[in-house]
């Protein structure tokens, strides 16, 4: 495939590698542990139930169909494979828009939105609400695998999506994202601001950095999400960022290694009643192929090297050589510096999330000198996010600010109606 080559693509998974899915299954060796619930990660006996139905009631070649009638498509940009969703409004003035993923979910989350955003008329909107979608896996997930090279933080993330959007023939579009995604997208609106007409994000983590008085009036709300904030030292944060090599191991060996590592997430960020199963808000099978496109592209480990990028290296240079020829600014390193992930002495940008500059001292120059300008919307789930306004408007050009009493970390999964009528609102303003 060329650099600039885009060709379709159907998903085909070879029966022998299902086959080889469902041995592993039957053949778990499964450990014996005491009963703590969810309080220690996934329970035996829930994992267990739902590695069988994996294995003997999840039908995939249904799941694989269903998704193949989307149209999908391959690419290379920066020597990597770029798979990518793209469907065409029957509107002709449609608005371009991207939708980004995070981790640990896929394309997948964004499937019950895409009907409503792409026709709005057939499912009682309006027609100027039309959005032509370009749904990507983001770089080491789904079949956007397997990863070339390191390096791949979000930033450079960012600049290969934008090349993408580029190469599709958009000018001028909308960026949504979460998790992961809710990084990349304001990341696009800052290397193409003359492209990007307006970034909405969900899941957004804003920090504190230090400067004084910066918690100086803040809610009781926002008091209660800066010290979760500041307490969450998550197990497989950590890990991600620090050994994410050595957790691929078992992520690429065992299946139900893969399972429990995502299902852990999904219990612990999906907003249920107290004591709700977590399939009352997020379809079992529908789970199952999340958790399918992970483990048959081998991406358990390839996912998890984003972390590693933004946490712990934050070692892209920049070079011209490693961007192709986007970004640069001719003289072999990034256009701007920032693009790159790092300050004109050569330190991480990511420095600020630590609270300093690469001197030790409080970075509170770091948000001035690279805030976003682009009008950015941010969607707060109020039981799981732990967003702060004030933090936020430091870093990005808030002109919208949503909170609901539903749904979680995974909102356009759990709560597509929401989620689609959000970004509606927030793109109308912009048009």
């Amino acid at each position: 495939m060329t650099d600039s080559e885009i060709r379709p693509f159907q998903i085909d998974v070879p029966q022998q590698q299902w086959d080889d899915l469902t041995a592993r299954l039957a053949n778990t060796r499964w450990p014996v542990l005491p009963d703590a619930g969810w309080t220690r990660g996934a329970p035996v006996a829930y994992l267990r139930e739902l590695a069988e139905h994996w294995r003997t009631g999840y039908d995939w070649r249904a799941h694989e169909a269903e998704l193949n009638k989307i149209p999908q498509f391959v690419t290379e940009i920066d020597g990597q494979r770029i798979h990518f969703l793209h469907v065409r409004s029957p509107e002709p003035d449609a608005t371009p828009l991207m939708l980004l993923h995070g981790w640990p979910g896929s394309i997948v989350e964004f499937l019950d939105a895409i009907g409503p955003l792409t026709d709005p008329r057939g499912h009682g909107g309006d027609p100027a609400d039309a959005f032509h979608l370009v749904v990507p896996s983001l770089p080491g997930f789904g079949f956007s695998t397997p990863l070339a090279a390191s390096g791949w933080d979000s930033e450079r993330m960012a600049g290969a999506m934008v090349r993408l959007m580029e190469r599709l023939g958009y000018q001028r579009y909308g960026v949504q994202g979460g998790d992961t995604g809710s990084y990349v997208a304001p990341a696009m609106g800052r290397q193409a601001p003359e492209r990007v007409l307006g970034v909405h994000v969900n899941a957004l983590i804003t920090y504190p950095i230090g400067v004084e008085g910066e918690q100086d009036g803040l809610s009781d709300v926002e008091r209660r999400r800066v010290a979760a904030m500041e307490s969450y030292n998550d197990g497989y944060l950590q890990i991600q960022a620090k050994s994410p090599h050595t957790l691929a191991y078992g992520l690429q060996d065992s299946p139900v290694a893969q399972l429990a590592w995502i299902v852990e997430m999904f219990h612990r960020l999906t907003d249920r009643p107290d004591g709700a199963a977590l399939d009352t808000v997020v379809d079992r099978d529908r789970l199952l192929t999340n958790v399918s496109l992970y483990w048959l592209n081998g991406a358990g480990g390839s996912s998890a090297q984003v972390y590693y990028e933004d946490i712990t290296a934050n070692a892209w240079t920049g070079d011209a050589g490693q961007w192709g020829d986007a970004g640069t600014d001719g003289e072999g390193g990034a256009a701007g510096d920032w693009a790159a992930g790092t300050d004109d002495e050569g330190g991480a940008a990511g420095d600020w999330a630590a609270g300093t500059d690469g001197e030790g001292d409080a970075a509170d120059d770091w948000a001035a000198g690279t805030r976003g300008t682009v009008p950015t919307g941010v969607l707060v789930s109020t039981a799981k996010d732990i967003t702060v306004r004030r933090f936020a408007e430091r870093e990005h050009n808030v002109v919208r600010w949503t909170e609901y009493d539903r749904g979680g970390h995974f909102f356009a999964l759990e709560q597509p109606e929401l989620f689609t009528a959000d970004v509606r609102d927030f793109f109308r303003e912009l048009r």
